[in-house]
């Protein structure tokens, strides 16, 4: 399974921007809708955004749609994802994971793995 390696995150404010990046280092990375998900204290991981093997097909939470923007670079292995108009509630631990099936429609937990180490966003007022 691929291995997937998270940067970016950390301390914004209510109404800020933050950018998230999930990076592979091998080109199985090619194979898997790249998904993230979030987890914020006493919570259970809620799905945030999916993006296709090719990039061309997206989907959002409606927690985060039109305000968070999912893609992907085949060519560097890597997925960002843009996260602009913060609010409180999206403070969490973020993790991407390859969808171990392909089921782009699907926002069951149990079709990811292969996870990233987790990021911290923190968003204040």
């Amino acid at each position: 399974q691929v291995q997937l390696v998270q940067s970016g995150g950390g301390p914004a404010q209510v109404a800020g921007s933050l950018r998230l990046s999930c990076t592979a280092h091998d080109t199985s990375f090619k194979m898997y809708n790249i998904g993230w998900w979030r987890q914020a204290p006493g919570k259970e991981r809620e799905f945030v955004a999916v993006v296709s093997r090719s990039g061309r097909i997206t989907h959002y939470s409606d927690a985060v749609k039109d305000r968070f923007t999912i893609s992907r670079d085949n060519a560097n292995l890597e997925v960002h994802l843009e996260m602009n108009s913060l609010q409180v509630d999206d403070t969490a631990v973020y993790y991407c994971g390859a969808q171990l099936k392909n089921a782009i429609g699907s926002r069951s937990l149990a079709d990811f793995g292969s996870w990233g180490q987790g990021t911290q966003v923190t968003v204040s007022s």
